[in-house]
């Protein structure tokens, strides 16, 4: 019997979604699969732009469908369907990482780059991009520069006011997706005649403009993420998105939307990944033994499939917060770089684990493997670095942890609704008065299962080291010391939302509990590691080694649970 918690494109079905969103979901499945794995390989290999796929989804309209808001759609066959709904953009994701990061990334970067446009009041805006989007085009986000990064407060990209109430920009971005073909990129930059964040300013630039002039693509890949330069372009009244403050937020508000596709897109990779190696490691046979009778080969591989069954399990559920959140519930800021941090960094585990066990075979030039080895690593580096992230997290640590407040229940959210809270987040900060439901619930009502206590155990540990050994303020600014505090934190939350997840979708309690014994390994690992730094006093030293526990082994759990990946092999293999 087909795993029914991992992606497979045989057997795919997304039943729980309206027939417009099933059919193109599935189309997409298809032209991957139609196109064969073969020619996808040598796609990736040549860098190949992705005029093909592209070609395929304005044809489909399915950037369209999926990326327009209903506010923005107009009357006409079709425009019903289009919506800005996280559920379905999410399983997108998956799809397009299970096929490759390249056709992920194009889509990714159209979402970002229509962040600002649809945040914007400007109408004439709002409605060009619609346009674009109906006619295939795909989108840029001119955010970053070479010598800031994405440093908003020291931009160079310099707008002089033209004297009829628009501009002319001169300035440089660097690592702009899309940036070789965008038929609009939402560029950030600063007035020269107001000083400070009154002089910010969004804008909508045509990479076809003869004053846009492409530089080159920075990196080797089929993903085009160019150096553009604007010299004395023409930035009219109509095509201002944002001024002042609101164009600071507009930047923030539109990574927090889209940071959150990270995760899926990790997942797909691991999934396809797995196919392969589990069915390699089970075929082969060495000194007389199959790959898969070594003890250490079922643990690697039995590790590598909980963690992703825990991956897609948090994802699910973070889309609910995301679905559900409005002015006075923004849980979805922690759950955001949650998913952006902990679960791509997840993904990373998942294929080490899974390289260990099929060694040179991941290297192959014929297989995904060596392709989802290599793309895994941006994953965690793009949209902040795991360390900028796991800051963030930081600043909701103790509001979680300790002073829970009442919220109605969040259902799992599927419905055919359109997302509009995401484009009038309102002002980016505030973090400080985020609050959270009790996490403690989750955890008992899976308290029966062993490791699950275990991981209590360790979770309300962390909370008597936040009100008795808490950093003091010079160790507030000792950031090392602070990530690993953090490490323990995410795993919290994390561990919260995949018994959220698991509750409403009764998930087999024999893969729970498996999960939670590696979690438990996590936080046993990040306690020692915080004992280790060197500005940890002796009361937190002595508080990471009483944390530190052992799961709860069970044999015969873990054998029903590798029964499970072993019945992966063969289960998938793209068509040639």
């Amino acid at each position: 019997m087909a795993d029914q918690l991992l992606f497979n494109p045989r057997t795919y079905d997304p039943a729980h979604f309206d027939a417009e969103t099933r059919r193109l979901l599935r189309a997409t499945v298809d032209w991957f699969e139609e196109r064969g794995k073969r020619q996808l390989i040598e796609d990736y290999r040549t860098r190949a732009w992705l005029g093909d796929f592209l070609g395929f989804a304005a044809k489909e309209n399915l950037f369209a469908t999926f990326l327009t808001p209903s506010a923005a759609a107009g009357e006409g066959e079709g425009e019903a369907d289009k919506r800005w709904d996280t559920a379905r953009i999410a399983a997108l994701n998956e799809i397009l990482g299970f096929y490759g990061l390249d056709y992920w990334y194009a889509w990714q970067v159209t979402i970002l780059g229509l962040g600002p446009v649809w945040q914007s009041d400007n109408a004439a805006a709002r409605e060009r991009a619609a346009q674009l989007l109906a006619q295939g085009e795909v989108f840029a986000f001119g955010l970053s520069e070479k010598t800031h990064g994405a440093d908003i407060y020291s931009t160079d990209m310099l707008l002089e006011p033209d004297g009829d109430g628009g501009f002319r920009a001169t300035g440089s971005k660097y690592y702009i997706g899309n940036g070789n073909a965008a038929g609009l990129v939402s560029v950030f930059g600063r007035r020269t005649n107001v000083d400070g964040p009154d002089g910010y300013v969004f804008f909508a630039a045509d990479s076809r403009h003869p004053a846009y002039h492409l530089v080159k693509n920075v990196v080797d890949s089929s993903k085009f993420v160019s150096e553009f330069r604007l010299e004395d372009y023409p930035v009219r009244a109509e095509d201002v998105l944002h001024t002042g403050r609101a164009a600071f937020d507009a930047a923030l508000n539109t990574v927090n939307v889209g940071k959150f596709n990270l995760c899926t897109a990790s997942i797909g990779i691991c999934e396809h990944a797995m196919y392969e190696a589990v069915t390699h490691a089970h075929n082969r046979v060495l000194y007389g033994r199959p790959v898969t009778a070594f003890p250490h080969v079922r643990r690697e591989l039995t590790d590598a499939y909980v963690r992703l069954v825990g991956m897609k399990l948090f994802s699910d559920r973070a889309v609910d917060y995301f679905r559900s959140a409005g002015p006075e519930d923004r849980r979805y800021l922690l759950f955001n770089p949650m998913t952006k941090m902990k679960v791509t960094t997840e993904g990373e585990k998942v294929i080490d684990l899974m390289w260990d066990v099929i060694a040179a075979k991941g290297f192959e030039k014929d297989n995904y493997f060596a392709q989802a080895a290599v793309e895994i690593r941006g994953l965690p580096k793009l949209e902040g670095t795991v360390h900028v992230n796991l800051a963030l997290i930081l600043k909701f640590m103790r509001s979680h942890l300790l002073d829970p407040t009442s919220y109605p229940d969040v259902p799992t959210r599927l419905d055919a609704a359109d997302d509009s809270f995401l484009f009038r987040q309102g002002p980016a900060r505030g973090l400080g008065s985020v609050r959270f439901h009790d996490w403690r619930p989750a955890f008992e009502a899976y308290a029966h299962l062993p490791n699950v206590a275990r991981l209590r155990e360790q979770a309300d540990a962390l909370c008597e080291f936040v009100t008795t050994a808490a950093p003091d303020e010079a160790q507030s600014r000792d950031l090392d010391l602070l990530l690993a505090v953090g490490q323990l934190f995410a795993l919290v939350v994390h561990a919260q939302l995949v018994l959220e997840q698991s509750r409403l979708t009764g998930l087999d309690e024999d893969v729970l509990d498996e999960l939670f014994a590696v979690l438990v390994r996590d936080f046993s690992s990040h306690a020692v590691e915080l004992h280790g730094k060197d500005s940890a006093t002796p009361q937190q030293q002595e508080w990471a080694l009483a944390a530190v526990r052992r799961p709860v082994v069970a044999p015969e759990r873990t054998d029903r649970v590798w029964q499970r990946v072993e019945a992966l092999s063969g289960a998938y293999e793209m068509a040639q």
